[in-house]
Parts: structure tokens; C-alpha cells; sequence
């Protein structure tokens, strides 16, 4: 080797281990195992990286859930074909789950025809249907013709309504501007669903990190690779989260006689001190669990303890309808199960355990709440 190259490479070697004796913490008096290392072969990607896990603990899958259970959150085709309905059913039976909310129930014609579909069928008790909004032509007087139009599906057997994340994200005035949800135009909305005594399913916005720098530090980066539509960085497009949280926030606490089913936890169940805060302050809300169980299965003691002492106000729901994924949900909320698979690695790559809610919160949380919640709601046949 020549001189000029071994020179070189001492000053390279001096110069590591200069900027690891900075890192070094007090005391530390060796670079740390493996620091300046490179991995010999080429390392997998997000998506191929799958170790067998050595870890032996007890394992406990849960198929069937213990008790009867209401899914206040789903979406099927309305109206739905008999043949649908009936696989529906039969997967439910074997789930244990006695009533299913359809949260796609549409407006006028197509919420009757939907609402026809289902008594006329052999299951008139185990599927209901919660109305939408239309949101075009937004302008002065549309919250009374659309509060009109909802007070019409209600009285026609809708058992609620259910607003989209359009709502905030997507939808506009007939000026241009974006429609805010504490916008005063649609009070009239709120306050009929008071009046009538129906809840308000009102999914905001999505998880924080839709809305943050889609780099390796987001820990929502495979989702938002695959998903071209759940990128909200673009600040002339989309407001910031914390502006649509606030806009809830401020919904929520100026229709105070009005009941709102809290989707998706309100996208806080990864900061339920946050949620608990809000459940203190406005006693008119009532969040369900639905597609956030990575969030709720990775903290088993504090969703443990949070899921008893707020027992009177959180329901179940699941949002997309895969009946194989129930049981993840029964596993989290009825075992004290450790490091066990979720079910979709685009929503998270890391492990769950199981929160072992005690019996009578389970009921709860799997039925009761919702029939005090929703009163309209039909005693489904065979729950407990």
C-alpha cells in the first residue's frame, strides 16, 4: 500500500472514532457494539423482513367473541343482495356477532331501497342502516334542506347518521372555499339528530402521520407508499391536522345535546391521555374502537385502564368487513395474551397484546353501550 493511501485511510480511521468519542455518553469508554458496522448482505425491505419470532408464551386465539357483540361501524353495499346478506350473516353467527350497523346508507331512494332490502329478507334484525348527507351545493339554506332530508330518513327507518372524512378533507362551498365542520350552515344537521335522539358517526380527518413528511421516520410510511390518496402534505389542498381537530373539538362542544360516535377514537388512541381529556370535558361523545387496534394492542396497561374507567362510553366497530380479523379484536379485548400478530402490516409492523378487560366491560363495549347509545336499535335475537 502506498504511503498517501495508508495516511488516508489512518485519517479516516481517527476521524470515526473523533465523532464516536463524541456520542460516547459520560463514562462510556468503547464505541458501542456494532457502531460503524454495515450489514454484510443486502438488507430486505419493509415488506420482507418477517422473523420467526423464539419468544414461547402462552397463546390464547380467540374466535368467537365471549359475548354477543354490535359492530356500530361497517360498510356493505346499499341496498344489499339477498346472496351477500346471507354470507354476511353466517360469518357473523360464527363470530358472535348479532348486529352489524351499515354505515353506507345513502340518502332518499336509495337509503329506502336499502332499508326494503333488509326486512324483506330472512335477517329484518341483524343489519341496520345509518343515513348520509349529500354534500353538493353547499350554500346558504342547505343545512335545512339537507336537516329536512335526514329527518325524512330517519322517519323512514335509518337508525342514525354517519359522516365521511370528506367532510373537512375534500368537500367545498359553492364559493370554493372548504366546508369546516363547526361551519354554522350545517347546525341545523346537529340539532335535528338532537331532537330525534339519533347519534351523529362522524369519522375526522385520519392518523396524525397522513399529514406529516412521508419519510423513514413516519411510522405510517408503508400505508402512505401504497395509498396515493391518504397524502395530506399538501397545505394548499388540505388543512393541517390540529386545524381539523379543532374544528371537532369545536362541533362537538357547541352541540352539547347531541350524541357523537367518535370514530376511529378520534385518531387518539396512540394518545389516550388526550382522548381521556376530551372525554372529561364534553360528556356527548362516545368513541368507537374501529380500525385502531394497533394502537390499543402495543399500551396493554394503559388501554387496559383506560378502557375501564371511560367503560360507559366506548363501543365496538371494525370498519372494513373482513370477518377473519374479528378475532385479533376478541384476542386484544378478552386475553392477556403477549406478542401476538396483527393483521395488516401496512398499518403497523410491530406486535399486539392482549388488554384483559374484565367481563362486565366487555359487555359494554361489545353491546350494551351501543343499545343505550342508539335506542332505535333492534334487540338483535340471541344476544346475551
Amino acid at each position: 500500500m502506498r504511503p498517501v493511501t495508508v495516511l488516508a485511510t489512518l485519517g479516516a480511521v481517527f476521524v470515526l472514532a473523533a465523532v464516536a468519542a463524541q456520542q460516547q455518553t459520560p463514562g462510556q469508554i468503547r464505541p458501542r457494539p456494532a457502531e460503524g458496522r454495515e450489514p454484510e448482505w443486502p438488507p430486505p425491505n419493509i415488506r420482507e423482513y418477517k422473523p420467526r419470532s423464539t419468544l414461547v408464551v402462552p397463546q390464547h386465539p380467540v374466535p368467537r367473541a365471549r359475548f354477543s357483540v354490535i359492530d356500530i361501524h361497517s360498510h356493505h353495499p346499499t341496498p344489499i343482495q339477498p346472496d351477500m346478506l346471507e354470507k354476511v350473516i353466517k360469518a357473523n353467527d360464527q363470530l358472535n356477532i348479532r348486529l352489524i350497523v351499515n354505515l353506507s346508507g345513502g340518502w332518499g331512494d336509495r337509503l329506502r331501497q336499502g332499508l326494503a332490502a333488509i326486512k324483506s329478507s330472512p335477517y329484518p334484525d341483524r343489519m341496520v342502516l345509518f343515513a348520509n348527507v349529500n354534500f353538493t351545493n353547499v350554500g346558504p339554506g342547505f343545512g335545512e334542506r339537507a336537516a329536512k332530508q335526514l329527518e325524512e330518513d330517519i322517519k323512514a327507518g335509518a337508525k342514525g347518521l354517519k359522516i365521511f372524512k370528506d367532510l373537512g378533507l375534500h368537500v367545498r362551498k359553492t364559493d370554493g372555499t372548504r366546508l369546516k365542520l363547526d361551519d354554522p350552515e350545517l347546525n341545523p344537521i346537529w340539532e335535528t339528530c338532537a331532537r330525534l335522539d339519533v347519534p351523529v358517526l362522524i369519522h375526522t380527518a385520519d392518523p396524525a402521520e397522513f399529514f406529516q413528511p412521508i419519510d423513514f421516520h413516519n411510522e405510517r410510511w408503508l400505508e402512505l407508499s401504497l395509498y396515493s390518496d391518504r397524502r395530506y402534505q399538501d397545505r394548499s389542498r388540505f388543512p393541517t391536522f390540529e386545524e381539523l381537530m379543532g374544528e371537532r373539538d369545536r362541533l362537538f362542544a357547541g352541540h352539547p345535546r347531541t350524541k357523537f360516535i367518535v370514530a376511529h377514537m378520534g385518531w387518539h388512541a396512540n394518545d389516550l391521555g388526550r382522548l381521556a381529556g376530551m372525554m372529561d370535558r364534553m360528556p356527548n361523545i362516545y368513541p368507537e374502537v374501529a380500525a385502531v387496534l394497533y394502537d390499543i394492542g402495543r399500551q396493554p396497561r394503559n388501554a387496559h385502564d383506560f378502557f375501564v374507567k371511560y367503560q360507559d362510553r366506548l363501543l365496538f366497530g371494525k370498519d372494513s368487513y373482513q370477518p377473519d380479523e374479528y378475532p385479533y379484536y376478541w384476542r386484544v379485548f378478552e386475553t392477556n395474551d403477549e406478542y401476538f400478530d396483527y393483521y395488516r402490516d401496512y398499518h403497523a409492523f410491530w406486535k399486539l397484546y392482549g388488554i384483559g378487560l374484565p367481563e362486565q366491560v366487555l359487555r359494554k363495549l361489545y353491546y350494551q353501550n351501543a343499545l343505550k347509545i342508539t335506542p332505535n336499535l333492534p334487540y338483535p335475537p340471541g344476544i346475551d
